[in-house]
């Protein structure tokens, strides 16, 4: 059983590329992260996120229950919490993680064979448009994702793959390649 780390920066397309990833593999589950920021219509606890206080977030910190942690975008707390990592290998699965690239490099620095993938969108033009178009934050907010997007972008060197999502199917079969030999145990392929 792996860990799997999808990073990239906002509007990089993860989700959508974890989604199909998942679509074709039963060997793969989604770890669902612990989060600060408020629910959104639609969105269930336990299913979506694992929606904490700022007070049970800090708590956990201390307690040391978190593989990682990170204050995001207007202050909110995100975090992958090692039981849930522990409750996917129980199921003999390998875990993906969907992660910004300082909750990866966290990840990698404590689990040295996590395999980290960056998902880079095809221009920083077309990451902009997506972010605007999704319309999921406020302009403001958009605005500090777009600042933290340069940033990200130029740590793309810093992950094991990465994968150009220009086409989707395209990208995910990378992914899904990616994902086959590594659980192969075959090693590094070069990166597209």
């Amino acid at each position: 059983m792996k860990l799997f780390v999808v990073t990239g920066p906002s509007g990089a397309g993860k989700g959508t590329l974890i989604r199909g990833l998942i679509g074709r593999r039963d060997d793969l589950e989604v770890a669902i992260s612990a989060t600060t920021r408020p629910q959104r219509p639609g969105e269930e606890d336990g299913r979506d996120y694992y929606f904490l206080s700022e007070a049970e977030f800090l708590a956990r910190i201390e307690a040391g229950d978190f593989l990682e942690h990170v204050v995001y975008v207007s202050g909110q707390r995100y975090g992958t919490l090692r039981s849930e990592v522990a409750r996917i290998h129980a199921a003999d699965k390998s875990v993906v993680l969907e992660l910004e690239t300082k909750g990866a490099r966290a990840v990698r620095d404590a689990e040295p064979a996590a395999v980290t993938i960056f998902i880079a969108p095809p221009s920083f033009d077309e990451l902009e448009r997506r972010l605007r178009d999704r319309a999921t934050e406020s302009s403001g907010e958009i605005d500090e994702r777009l600042e933290l997007a340069r940033e990200q972008m130029r740590e793309v060197d810093d992950f094991d793959y990465v994968v150009l999502n220009d086409d989707v199917e395209r990208a995910v079969t990378e992914l899904d390649a990616i994902v086959t030999r590594e659980a192969a145990g075959v090693g590094r392929l070069s990166a597209t």
